[in-house]
């Protein structure tokens, strides 16, 4: 059954519809997940810290295209749902060519000022050049990395959520079967990790370029356009809260990295690694969630129609409540079996990871609701709402934590407690912006 924008969205309809979003940023996550597994299993726990201490540089990078998917996928819905095809798809295609461009120019931007970025962040000998190797690597295909987190917030909009699906499908099956040919079979160590993650990100940007470049059968398509400044603008403050979100969250990691340097040493850096990966993959559930329904919304919008506003906003939240609670469930239950995957060669290391788990799995009952709030303004066209939602749960609230709770709880607990504390301000902060706007936006 063919789904479409205009449609009511019922809980079955919306979970169909947003299903190939969700599974297109689960295997976008998975990325670094397998490079972390093979790296830390196969090369040496030296290299998997190396790559977790330079992997948030590389991903405020690869941001800026998920700015431009999700500021511009909610401006071209909702110039489709006030009846401006021709319009929308020339605004689709500026934004198209303009991350091209972008992505071009912060790669060369990123390989200029990975060394000494990676020595500020505490990395020296062995891990540095390890970090400057596999950064370098993965900058050099960065426009590519970018089109494809745009792409996976246009499949939707373009009501081809299941071709996303399949395009994000073959560039995780790329990587996973690269990873364990250059890595498992050549020893390619943290080049081979680095060259399967580009593959399969050139198979995730290239194929929808040259898809929307042909005729078919979606509502979009890439054509001639002309320069659209102001739209542009709205298009980058519109998205600027999910770029904040992933600058701060990549920022909030490098101040994790260096309190557990100090703390706990490499050990510190690798276990906190581990908990990164299983998040991005619980967190990409909730954004792919997102970005599957921040088109309808905006759409619904567009077109004015209250009703079904209403009935997105009150579904998303019990949906939201009820991923929060399964993750949390997830994440106790596989603590043991997960740690050990990564790193049960090393007993210390083992032993503080698990500790970590333990604890961070209560973030998960909480951080549903400020993701959804900030993709749910982002997608009323209202940045600013959303970037503040975004700066003080990404930012402020995780900041004031990790200096704070490791002070009134003597120890690395503190820092583990912290983004639990931090999820929960950030809950507070979205209800109460819901709860403020909902006649403004008759939802």
């Amino acid at each position: 059954m063919h789904i479409q924008l205009s449609d009511h969205f019922t809980y079955k309809k919306l979970l169909r519809f947003t299903l190939p979003s969700i599974a297109m940023m689960i295997f976008s996550s998975v990325y670094g997940v397998i490079d972390g597994f093979f790296v830390s299993n196969f090369t040496s726990k030296t290299s998997f810290a190396a790559v977790n201490l330079i992997m948030p540089f590389l991903m405020i990078f690869g941001s800026f295209g998920f700015m431009f998917g999700t500021g511009g996928s909610a401006l071209v819905a909702k110039t489709l749902g006030e009846g401006e095809k021709e319009k929308a798809n020339k605004l689709f295609s500026l934004i198209v060519y303009v991350t091209m461009a972008c992505g071009a120019i912060l790669s060369g931007v990123g390989i200029a000022f990975i060394r000494p970025v990676a020595r500020l962040f505490g990395a020296e000998g062995q891990m540095l050049a390890d970090c400057v190797l596999y950064g370098r690597i993965i900058l050099a295909a960065l426009p590519a990395f970018m089109l494809q987190y745009e792409f996976q917030a246009f499949f939707s909009l373009a009501e081809k959520p299941k071709l996303g699906f399949y395009v994000t499908l073959a560039a995780g099956l790329t990587n996973i079967v690269l990873d364990g040919l250059f890595v498992g079979v050549f020893q390619w160590k943290i080049v081979g990790a680095a060259a399967a993650t580009v593959m399969s990100q050139v198979v995730g940007g290239v194929y929808p370029l040259v898809y929307f470049s042909r005729k078919n059968s979606s509502l979009l398509r890439l054509e001639r356009t002309v320069w659209q400044g102001k739209a542009l603008c709205r298009v980058c403050s519109n998205g600027f809260s999910e770029l904040l979100s992933n600058i701060a969250f990549s920022f909030v990691s490098i101040l994790y990295n260096a309190k557990l340097m100090a703390l706990e040493g490499e050990n510190g850096v690798a276990a906190y690694g581990v908990l990164m990966y299983v998040s991005m993959i619980f967190s990409a559930v909730f954004i792919g969630y997102c970005v599957g329904t921040a088109p309808v919304v905006s759409y619904h919008y567009g077109a004015a129609n209250h009703g079904e506003l209403r009935s997105l906003r009150k579904k998303n939240l019990r949906i939201a409540a009820l991923f929060s609670v399964s993750m949390f469930a997830l994440s106790e239950g596989f603590a043991l079996p997960l740690t050990h995957l990564f790193v049960g060669y090393d007993v210390a290391l083992t032993a503080l990871t698990l500790r970590a788990f333990r604890i961070c799995s209560l973030y998960y009952l909480f951080f549903g609701v400020g993701i959804f709030g900030s993709s749910f303004f982002t997608a009323l066209n209202n940045g600013k709402i959303s970037a503040i939602i975004s700066f003080f749960r990404t930012l402020v609230f995780q900041i004031a934590a990790i200096y704070l709770l490791p002070l009134l709880l003597n120890g690395i607990d503190g820092i583990w407690l912290s983004v639990v504390v931090a999820e929960v301000l950030a809950a507070l902060l979205t209800v109460a912006f819901l709860v403020a706007n909902r006649k403004k936006y008759h939802y």
